[in-house]
């Protein structure tokens, strides 16, 4: 069985590498709009924030440590919310770039991605036609023939260059065979409990989003990680909710935001980080569970602390 807990982590990932800015006019892209929904979040009750950046002149994901560096020390300064750096980046980014804000930042968490899949994003273009810049089209037509390039060496690049961080990773899983990743590099003894285990559903080229897959994804997690882990999910688009709280009932942990999620409802768009969490959050207290503080965050993860981070 997972490792028992009384509260519930809840992850708020705020603005993605990999939707486009015109999808939404409420996705954040300054570090100005990306401090503020961060912060929005963690008053919502977010244990976790997780953070990608974006180049504020045309939305587009970027892995430079500058930009991270215009947010990151102001959101640090207004909450005491965990945060979470991506090292995922965008699909079209090489390793070494999509590692720098985390290596050199140091944060308390990470995400890590555990296996190559395709990532295809171009059904997007049936519901978008018209883009307010000029990369974004290409980028998601190109998705049709591209690889999320994730090997055995580039995970372990990225494990080993952090060890010294004293960073905790976000294990995430798109499928059931990252997770058998995932006990690979543990069996290595390179990923250290108790492990985070983000399952993620939803995303063409990894696993769908019927129950019988998340409850697979967590017979799975149960068999390899035994007491030594705790149990994430993402569901992404339209699945978030439903996925939420069905994990949220078998004991896991939820993930929302606008990075995973567009999408109030059908034809309606969220209109912020925040709202996603009070509804998550009103789903939590409904099934009478607690939503963890950043610093029961802390406790159950075995987190360094926020006076480790180098931002």
């Amino acid at each position: 069985m997972a490792a028992p807990q009384s509260k519930v982590i809840v992850t708020c990932a705020v603005t993605g590498g990999i939707h486009t800015p015109t999808m939404s006019p409420y996705l954040p892209i300054t570090a100005k709009q990306i401090e503020d929904e961060a912060v929005a979040a963690a008053e919502a009750g977010a244990s976790i924030v997780h953070l990608h950046a974006r180049k504020p002149d045309n939305g587009q994901p970027s892995q430079d440590p500058a930009l991270f560096r215009e947010f990151l020390p102001k959101i640090a300064a207004r909450s005491d919310v965990v945060i979470n750096l991506t090292t995922g980046g965008a699909p079209n980014m090489l390793v070494e770039e999509r590692l720098q804000p985390a290596l050199q930042l140091k944060p308390e968490v990470a995400s890590l991605n555990m296996g190559s899949m395709n990532f295809g994003l171009y059904p997007m273009l049936a519901r978008h036609t018209t883009f307010k810049y000029d990369w974004e089209r290409p980028y998601l037509e190109g998705s049709e023939d591209r690889v999320f390039r994730n090997t055995f060496k580039e995970i372990r690049y990225i494990l080993e260059s952090c060890a010294d961080n004293g960073t905790r990773f976000e294990v995430e899983c798109y499928d059931t065979s990252h997770l058998y990743t995932a006990a690979h590099f543990i069996d290595r003894g390179i990923l250290k409990p108790p492990f985070f285990i983000q399952s993620v559903f939803g995303l063409l080229g990894g696993i769908g989003t019927h129950p019988e897959d998340v409850m697979h994804m967590r017979r799975t997690a149960e068999r390899l990680f035994g007491r030594d882990y705790y149990w994430s999910v993402l569901g992404a688009g339209r699945s978030q909710m439903p996925i939420a709280s069905m994990a949220a009932a078998m004991g896991g942990n939820v993930r929302v935001g606008l990075e995973d999620s567009l999408w109030e409802d059908r034809g309606r768009l969220s209109a912020s980080n925040a709202d996603q969490v009070k509804r998550v959050v009103g789903v939590l207290k409904s099934l009478n569970l607690e939503v963890a503080t950043p610093d029961e965050a802390r406790d159950m993860l075995q987190l360094k602390g926020r006076d480790a981070v180098a931002f």
